[in-house]
């Protein structure tokens, strides 16, 4: 209870704040368990401040906020423990159950101190929100389809998703190179961040990068890449949260070159390497797969080399026994395949003369027919030839001068030539005029 004061009576705001401090102290003694989701989160001095917030479940609009703080006596013990259970650090966004009392400072005002931070409660968050992306991407039908690609045969163009400074890029780097094999790799590096806050937004601009590189590839300003690997060395487990988002997982599902994570881990695998095509826990392991899958390659071509010298070795042996059979037996079968051949020949000579014969009785026959037909045709070529003959004489006749002049026409002719134009005459010029019973002479005047 507030002790009871005069309404009158003046109070600093020292003596205000220690009044509040002691009802605080006096009637909330208790530890209180509750819920609330980070909005803030940082350390400073060996010491864990934090920003609670509390929102609508329906609108996501903040109904309760509150500072909270660890000291370093306690957060030195907290933090390993929250971070070896649950595999991640505390950072915005996460859900926590955390225990509190309250405790009011005259010059720092208000504040939950945190005794106890249980990762249980965080870890069935995080596998609830794990299970609602796994479950989406699922319903968008994206989750398997980085396993469909096939990963090519020689996989030995390779971009490489990495921090550049981290031990684990050498590592793969080096162990690629220094393959027993003599198998030769290329690898292409796009940097990025490898953990904390900007590992998703980072890996997903080293894929659109490597993905606005394939149409010049295509075009032949490059080489198309066989794969694309995502690793990261070490690190500690409570980095991981960057490898468990919506956005990222939808990138690398629907990329269209496989993808193989190694992002050194033992825990449960990330949801980058569920939807990825092939995942190993190191980029040492990242490498030795891509030495695997060729060596693969290479006995199954060596196996392949082998069973096809062994084929031809044996259908050379056959077809050579059959030969030597064939020789052995050549001295044997010629008489018989000689006669046989001789009567083939003897019966196709019969079978042509008796052609021969049939056809020169086919042609004598016809020239009978044709030497009996002649002396008809004959005639009727020449009874045809003479009436156009007769024909012909007709036409002449009727195109005979003389009868034209006879009908009363005349023809004027000049130096023996037909006057055809009276513009070709001049005055002086001697014309004669033929009629059907004489000739007039005639000069041109003027």
């Amino acid at each position: 209870m507030l002790p009871t004061m005069r309404s009158d009576k003046r109070l600093t705001l020292l003596e205000l704040n220690s009044l509040v401090r002691e009802v605080i102290e006096s009637e909330m003694p208790n530890e209180y368990w509750v819920e609330a989701e980070l909005s803030e989160c940082r350390e400073s001095r060996g010491h864990c401040y934090m920003e609670l917030i509390q929102k609508d479940e329906h609108s996501a609009t903040p109904v309760a906020k509150a500072s909270a703080k660890c000291w370093a006596s306690k957060w030195m013990l907290i933090r390993p423990y929250f971070e070896r259970t649950t595999g991640q650090r505390l950072h915005a966004g996460m859900k926590v159950l955390l225990r509190v009392y309250a405790q009011f400072h005259e010059a720092y005002g208000f504040s939950w101190i945190v005794t106890d931070i249980d990762p249980t409660y965080t870890l069935g968050d995080m596998a609830r929100k794990r299970q609602e992306i796994i479950r989406q991407l699922k319903e968008e039908g994206v989750f398997d389809l980085q396993k469909e690609l096939p990963l090519p045969l020689f996989c030995q163009h390779i971009a490489v998703i990495s921090s550049e400074t981290a031990a684990g890029y050498g590592d793969f780097c080096n162990q690629l190179a220094d393959n027993p094999y003599g198998f030769q790799f290329r690898t292409q590096l796009f940097p990025a961040i490898m953990q904390g806050e900007g590992t998703e937004q980072s890996i997903i601009a080293a894929l659109e990068r490597i993905y606005s590189s394939i149409p010049l590839l295509q075009e032949g300003l490059g080489e198309v890449f066989d794969c694309v690997v995502i690793i990261r060395g070490g690190g500690a487990t409570s980095d991981m949260s960057g490898f468990d988002t919506l956005a990222l997982a939808e990138n690398v599902a629907n990329f269209p070159i496989p993808i193989i994570t190694g992002i050194g881990h033992d825990r449960d695998e990330s949801i980058l390497d569920m939807v990825s095509h092939t995942r190993v826990k190191t980029p040492t392991a990242a490498a030795a797969f891509l030495i695997s899958h060729l060596k693969e390659v290479l006995d199954a071509l060596n196996d392949s080399q082998r069973r096809i010298a062994n084929y031809c070795g044996s259908k050379l042996s056959t077809l050579n026994a059959q030969l030597s059979m064939l020789q052995a037996a050549l001295p044997r079968l010629f008489p018989a395949i000689k006669a046989r051949e001789e009567q083939r020949i003897e019966a196709l000579s019969n079978r042509m003369m008796s052609g021969i014969q049939q056809r020169i009785l086919s042609q004598q026959a016809r020239i009978s027919m044709t030497e009996q037909k002649l002396p008809l045709m004959a005639l009727q070529k020449l009874t045809t030839e003479k009436h156009r003959l007769e024909m012909i004489e007709e036409k002449i006749k009727m195109l005979d001068p003389a009868l034209l002049l006879k009908r009363g026409y005349s023809i004027t002719l000049f130096n023996g030539k037909t006057v055809r134009d009276p513009m070709t005459l001049k005055p002086g010029d001697e014309i004669e005029t033929r009629v059907e019973k004489g000739t007039i002479k005639s000069i041109i005047k003027a």
